[in-house]
C-alpha cells in the first residue's frame, strides 16, 4: 500500500511555510540573463492561461483522495502552428488535451478527456506528434495491481489532431509500481517514463518502477500494437533505475539514459540500439563522479550529435543541485567531459534541478529547469538557456517571464517533477508549460512562448 502519494510531497503546513518564505524574498531575484549587451537574449510573450481550477489537496488516501486542482502540464509542437498541451484535472482524476496555434490561440473548442478513468488518478503525461494529425500520449495511472505501490503506464493515440483518442492501452501490466522513479524507499518522483518516435511508424516507450526495473517497448505501427516489454534493468535491483530519457534518429538509432536511486554517488547510464529498438548494447556510465547525478535529458540534433543534460548534487541525494552538460559526436560511444552549465545558486537561489532539453529543426538547442529559491520541497520559477552553436556555448541562465510570480503560488507538479515542459518549434522558438498552485485560492496551467532577440 502507498504510504504517501509522492515521496517528494510535504504536508499543507510545510507548503504554506515554504511559500511564505519564498514570497518574502523572491523580489530580489533577477529575471533576465546577466550576459553582456551584445549577447542574444530570450524574450517572452505574455503567458497564456489555458486551464484553471481550485487549489485544495486533502490527505493521501490513494484513489479516494480529495484532490481538487489542475497540474502536470506537458507540451509538444508540430510545425509552426500546432502546440499540443496536456494536463491533469485532479478533481476528475483524468488527463486532458487541447491543441493551440503558434500564437497560443485554441485550435479546438474545449479540451478532450483522454484517460476517462474517474475512479483512478491519471497524471504526469508525455506527448509527441508523429505528424500534423497523429498525436501519441503516455501517462501514469495509479492502478493498484497487487504490489506495494500503485502504478501502470497507459498509452493512447489520436489520428484527427486530438479531437478523439483511442481506448487507453496498459503497457506495463505489473504490480511493481510502474512510473515511480525511486530515490529511496521513502522518496520518489512519479512520472518516471518517456516516449519518442523513430523512422516510419516507430514508437518507443520506457518507464521505471518502484521495485527498480527499467522497461522498454517498441511499436512499428504507430502505437496500434507493441512488442513485449524488455527489461533494460531487472526489477528488484539494489540500484533502482530512475528518470529514463529517450532520443531516436531517423536512421534507426535509439538512445536511452537513466540514473539510479539508493546511491549518493549515482551516475548517468546509457544504452544504444542501432536496429530501431529491437536490441540494445550493454549499459555504460556516461561519466563517473562522487556526487549524485540525476534526471538525465537527451536530445539528438540534425547533425547526429547526442546532447545530455543532468542535475548533479556533490553532497548526495536531495541536496543542492547544479546542472551539467555533455555531448557525444560518435553515437554515444564517447562523451566530452561534463561541464558545469548552470550553478546551484543561479538567480540567487538554493538549487537548480530537473533539466529538460529540446532542439529545433534549425539546430537551436534549449535547456530549461526547475528553480528552487529555497530548499526543497517546492520550486518557484523555470530557468532557461539556449545554444546556437550545437552546445559549444550557451546563453546566460534566465528565468521564463511570468513563471516566478509568487502571488500565483509555487510551480511544478505535486506528484513529482519528472516532466516534459519544454518544446521548440522549427524556427528555434521555445514553448514552455507550467503549473501553479496557491493553497486555497487557485491552480493554473500556463503556456509560455518565447523567441531569441539580438
Amino acid at each position: 500500500m502507498d504510504l504517501t502519494q509522492s515521496g517528494i510531497c510535504g504536508n499543507a503546513a510545510a507548503r504554506l511555510f515554504f511559500f511564505g518564505v519564498v514570497a518574502a524574498v523572491f523580489g530580489v531575484f533577477p529575471v533576465a540573463s546577466g550576459g553582456d549587451e551584445s549577447e542574444k537574449q530570450m524574450r517572452w510573450d505574455e503567458p497564456v492561461e489555458i486551464a484553471s481550477g481550485n487549489a485544495y489537496r486533502g490527505p493521501w488516501r490513494m484513489n479516494e483522495s480529495n484532490f481538487d486542482f489542475v497540474d502536470d502540464a506537458a507540451v509538444a509542437v508540430w510545425g509552426e502552428d500546432r502546440i499540443g498541451v496536456l494536463w491533469a484535472v485532479h478533481s476528475e482524476q483524468d488527463i486532458h488535451f487541447r491543441l493551440f496555434d503558434g500564437t497560443g490561440q485554441p485550435r479546438m473548442d474545449g479540451s478532450v478527456n483522454i484517460s476517462n478513468s474517474p475512479e483512478v488518478f491519471s497524471w504526469l503525461p508525455r506527448l509527441v506528434f508523429a505528424d500534423a494529425d497523429t498525436i501519441l500520449v503516455l501517462w501514469q495511472e495509479i492502478i493498484f495491481s497487487g504490489g506495494s505501490h500503485g502504478g501502470e503506464i497507459l498509452f493512447s493515440r489520436s489520428e484527427d489532431g486530438g479531437r478523439n483518442f483511442s481506448e487507453p492501452k496498459n503497457l506495463s501490466n505489473s504490480p511493481a509500481g510502474a512510473g515511480k522513479g525511486r530515490l529511496s524507499r521513502e522518496m520518489w518522483d512519479n512520472g518516471s517514463l518517456d516516449i519518442a518516435i523513430g523512422p516510419g511508424e516507430d514508437v518507443y516507450v520506457a518507464w521505471t518502477e518502484y521495485e527498480g526495473g527499467l522497461w522498454f517497448r517498441r511499436s512499428d505501427d504507430g502505437g496500434r500494437s507493441f512488442s513485449e516489454a524488455e527489461a533494460i534493468v531487472a526489477s528488484g535491483t539494489s540500484a533502482p533505475a530512475r528518470a529514463p530519457s529517450l532520443a531516436a534518429s531517423d536512421e534507426g538509432d535509439v538512445f536511452l539514459a537513466w540514473t539510479t536511486g539508493e546511491d549518493d554517488a549515482a551516475d548517468i547510464h546509457l544504452v544504444r540500439s542501432n536496429n530501431r529498438g529491437q536490441s540494445f548494447g550493454a549499459p555504460r556510465r556516461v561519466s563517473e563522479s562522487d556526487g549524485h547525478s540525476d534526471t538525465p535529458s537527451l536530445a539528438l540534433d540534425g547533425e547526429g550529435t547526442l546532447h545530455l543534460a543532468y542535475g548533479e548534487s556533490p553532497r548526495g541525494i536531495r541536496q543542492q543541485y547544479h546542472l551539467r552538460f555533455t555531448r557525444s559526436h560518435d553515437g554515444g560511444e564517447t562523451f566530452e567531459h561534463p561541464r558545469l552549465l548552470v550553478p546551484q545558486d543561479a538567480h540567487g537561489g538554493h538549487s537548480v534541478h530537473y533539466p529538460r532539453l529540446a532542439v529545433s529543426e534549425n539546430g537551436r538547442l534549449f535547456l530549461n529547469w526547475e528553480h528552487f529559491p529555497r530548499p526543497y520541497p517546492r520550486p518557484l520559477g523555470l530557468g532557461v538557456a539556449f545554444s546556437d552553436d550545437g552546445g559549444e556555448s550557451f546563453s546566460s541562465p534566465a528565468l521564463v517571464k511570468g513563471s516566478s510570480d509568487p502571488s500565483l503560488g509555487f510551480s511544478g507538479s505535486q506528484q513529482g517533477l519528472l516532466m516534459r515542459k519544454l518544446a521548440a518549434d522549427p524556427e528555434g522558438r521555445p514553448v514552455v508549460v507550467n503549473s501553479t498552485f496557491l493553497e486555497g485560492e487557485a491552480s493554473r496551467i500556463y503556456l509560455h512562448r518565447g523567441y531569441v532577440a539580438e
